[in-house]
């Protein structure tokens, strides 16, 4: 990773330019860096390398507005906002809608580009610009810090949305506990599965048996602060065995936030039969595809949502973000206690992508770049 001087982007009549304030450091960060993943393709899906388009990372922004182009009428210089880091035929102004922004999964938008993760300049830089309609502004004095973690919350809000929606066997619909669910693991408790555990308890309402796993006694404390009722340590015997043990037979609703293979592999062993797998985490290296044999015959429903899809404001800012902006700005999810890394510098980026995340007490990094 190199600090590089680039031009400073222009905005076009319907963008605005935002002076950068806070980046979230993310695993998608990190699998890219690792050169795990690369989510820049041509038109036919074939990875273009890094070497040949070297891209800005970062996708989990906050900034102020320091130039609004001519045809932005709500936003001013000064307002401080979240973007969107998407773009798609609402941020494009296109007049007929694709069928997947129709249907307000405009994270698959057939014309989708993503800043800092397809290739489009990232936030990990001084200066980005997006379409106004991307850009949601803040309603309180909220730490731009944490403003920035408005992005993976969307994408848990829009997870779960997402399995509400489906046709389980267990479920929860219409954001109220079915009785079908009685026992949800959380497998991974980092940034997303705080996150889930928070939404689930604080929003959702869901007052069943929830269980997370997780290897760091750092987490494990802070979920147990954040309701979870058990915290069961991977590292301590069998993990199916102490799930089996708390649920007679598996939990009806796994999510799995955790990407690690081995954690994807007993899968099959904590789940009761056609039960809802909400795949989240990425990364899985190092497990053999013959890993789903076993998930396939207990029949569940797998759940793979990406991004924060979920529909339009009527002033086309998109909905998910704007509902998790506010359900930080309003306390309802708290993302200050799980940020314990913040970086001053793009110069710090590459050491926390290679070695600071694998810190004992690391569970969220933030790039500070400018006023909180």
């Amino acid at each position: 990773m190199e600090v590089r001087d680039v031009p400073s982007p222009r905005p076009a009549a319907g963008d605005v330019l935002l002076r950068i304030a806070a980046v979230g450091i993310c695993g998608t960060d990190a699998h890219i860096f690792a050169g795990h993943a690369n989510y820049n393709t041509d038109a036919w899906g074939k990875k273009i390398p890094l070497t040949t388009h070297p891209q800005i990372l970062g996708h989990e922004i906050s900034g102020e507005i320091v130039e609004a182009g001519s045809e932005v009428r709500d936003l001013v210089a000064g307002d401080r906002v979240v973007i969107d880091q998407g773009l798609n035929c609402v941020s494009a102004g296109r007049e007929a809608l694709c069928e997947y922004c129709l249907t307000g999964d405009s994270h698959q938008c057939e014309f989708y580009r993503e800043h800092g993760i397809t290739g489009l300049p990232g936030g990990l830089a001084e200066y980005i610009a997006v379409p106004a309609s991307n850009a949601v502004r803040l309603e309180s004095n909220l730490e731009m810090t944490q403003a920035a973690l408005a992005e993976p919350l969307g994408c848990v809000i829009h997870s779960s949305d997402t399995v509400s929606r489906a046709r389980t066997r267990y479920s929860m619909k219409n954001g109220q506990q079915s009785g079908d669910v009685r026992h949800i693991l959380i497998c991974g408790g980092g940034p997303a599965g705080q996150l889930f555990l928070q939404y689930l308890r604080r929003v959702i309402g869901y007052d069943g048996m929830l269980l997370v796993s997780e290897p760091s006694a750092i987490k494990r404390e802070l979920a147990k602060r954040f309701g979870a009722d058990e915290v069961l340590v991977p590292q301590d015997g069998d993990l199916a065995e102490q799930v089996r043990e708390r649920t007679s037979g598996g939990v009806e609703y796994l999510i799995e936030a955790s990407g690690q293979g081995q954690v994807f592999a007993q899968i099959p062993m904590l789940i009761r039969k056609q039960a809802t797998v909400l795949l989240y985490g990425h990364g899985h290296g190092g497990v053999e595809l013959s890993a789903l044999n076993g998930v396939m015959f207990k029949e569940p429903t797998l759940v793979t949502p990406v991004g924060a899809s979920g529909g339009f404001e009527k002033d086309g800012r998109p909905s998910v973000y704007a509902r998790g902006l506010r359900l930080i700005e309003e306390g309802k999810i708290a993302v200050a206690p799980f940020i314990t890394h913040r970086y001053g510098s793009l110069e710090e980026v590459q050491g926390a992508l290679s070695t600071g995340m694998q810190a004992a007490d690391y569970i969220k990094g933030v790039v500070v770049l400018g006023e909180n």
